[in-house]
């Protein structure tokens, strides 16, 4: 596989150093990725810089991820309007491990072969680095003109920026001038948003060791409508099932747009171009079928996740729509179950009642308003209009009990077909 042209079809380069092409066809090259370590989860802005690790394993090259420990303790002030919260050595030791496992569902960090993944932390060999060391063996290799020539500097310079985040890009070049010498890595990936820092690290290899290295940057992924890809009304879409269900994880590719979908399936998956390009036709052909949006939300969520939280994600998801069974309902998690009914109205009955017995008909009115009288329930019931449970009720007098519960906490009532209700026993 050659590593440029793959991305390039899938539009995963926004900017190359020159050489850079050349270089990897004619070695076994080293590439690092920097991760942010100041959560315990990645999230989707990540995975564009993932999928590119990816490719550039599989292309048969060595790739690095590295967690910015050090720069972790410092902030990035790329793309941001305000510094960030620093952290504590045992906070980033333990976002680093978490990290790692989620990464591992990506790249092989298990093999002996030469192009085995890697994880390393620049909190390794920074921590020792003393300042005036710093400043006299890295600082005067670089230029404050250079430095505040750099968008991500500029952009700041207006509201204001500390010297701690000022010198941000130079223990960011240092990390890559240290790759270089004690690694052999000769290339550095990120978001377009990462140019000017990475840059400073191929100038700094340039004038500090005689050497050369190079640049990639992906494009920063937006929505079609102009909206921050990634976030939801929920907020952040995260790697971590216990942030984001896979439920949830799996609706969100499900719902993205036309025009996204077909980005997204090429950048997010491992599909190859003949099949995507297949996709994209058969989509065009029949949209309100959705089937790229189908496919897509298939792919992604079996390989951040798995296939078993794909095919309970797809079963959750059509409980809304009338399949699914009380079976169904009891495999679903507590997470997922909420998820799924989130928005449905929602009413707290006292559990102790289910101790002995309630009747549904006054389970339905009196304890929970689903109806308003205890005769609208009986006509509906007549009708086969009413389910408990996804479980069609024939009689208004069943007696409810603890053992109806699921999760042994909530009940489901359904009032014709799109009607839903989730009751809480508490």
């Amino acid at each position: 596989m050659n590593f440029i042209e793959e991305l390039q079809w899938r539009g995963m380069i926004h900017d190359m150093m020159p050489g850079t092409e050349e270089l990897l066809a004619s070695e076994m090259a080293s590439a690092y990725v920097g991760f942010d370590p100041s959560s315990d989860s990645l999230h989707i802005g990540n995975l564009v810089s993932i999928m590119m690790l990816k490719h550039f394993q599989l292309a048969g090259h060595k790739p690095f991820a590295l967690v910015g420990g050090a720069t972790g303790m410092i902030g990035d002030p790329s793309g941001k309007s305000q510094e960030r919260n620093l952290l504590d050595e045992e906070s980033l030791r333990y976002n680093e491990d978490c990290i790692k496992k989620q990464l591992s569902r990506f790249l092989d960090f298990e093999t002996t072969e030469p192009f085995t993944a890697e994880m390393v932390n620049n909190y390794d060999w920074m921590k020792s680095f003393s300042f005036l060391d710093f400043i006299r063996d890295i600082g005067k290799h670089i230029t404050v003109n250079y430095m505040t020539a750099k968008d991500s500097v500029k952009n700041r310079l207006d509201s204001g920026m500390s010297f701690t985040e000022f010198s941000y890009q130079l223990v960011q070049g240092y990390d890559f001038y240290h790759l270089y010498e004690k690694r052999g890595v000769k290339l550095q990936m990120g978001g377009s948003d990462q140019w000017g820092n990475i840059t400073t690290g191929s100038e700094l290899i340039r004038r500090k060791a005689g050497g050369e290295a190079f640049a990639l940057t992906c494009p920063l992924i937006k929505k079609a409508d102009g909206g921050k890809f990634g976030k939801t009304e929920e907020g952040t879409v995260w790697l971590d099932s216990k942030k984001t269900s896979p439920y949830k994880f799996y609706q969100f590719w499900l719902n993205v747009a036309d025009k996204d979908a077909e980005k997204y399936i090429k950048i997010f998956t491992l599909l190859n171009r003949e099949e995507i390009e297949g996709l994209i036709s058969e989509h065009r052909e029949a949209p309100h079928v959705r089937i790229l949006q189908k496919k897509l939300a298939e792919e992604v969520t079996v390989l951040v996740h798995s296939r078993d939280d794909l095919e309970a994600a797809i079963e959750a998801s059509g409980i809304l729509f009338g399949k699914g069974t009380k079976e169904s309902l009891i495999r679903m998690d507590e997470d997922t179950l909420l998820s799924v009914f989130e928005g449905v109205p929602r009413f707290d009955i006292d559990i102790v009642k289910l101790n002995e017995g309630l009747p549904l008909v006054d389970l339905l009115t009196e304890d929970a308003g689903v109806f308003s009288s205890k005769g609208e329930l009986r006509r509906l019931i007549k009708g086969g209009g009413v389910s408990l449970n996804k479980e069609k009720i024939s009689d208004a007098e069943e007696v409810i009990t603890q053992d109806s519960l699921i999760n042994g906490k909530y009940l489901l009532a359904q009032k014709g077909k799109k009607n839903y209700y989730l009751i809480t026993a508490k």
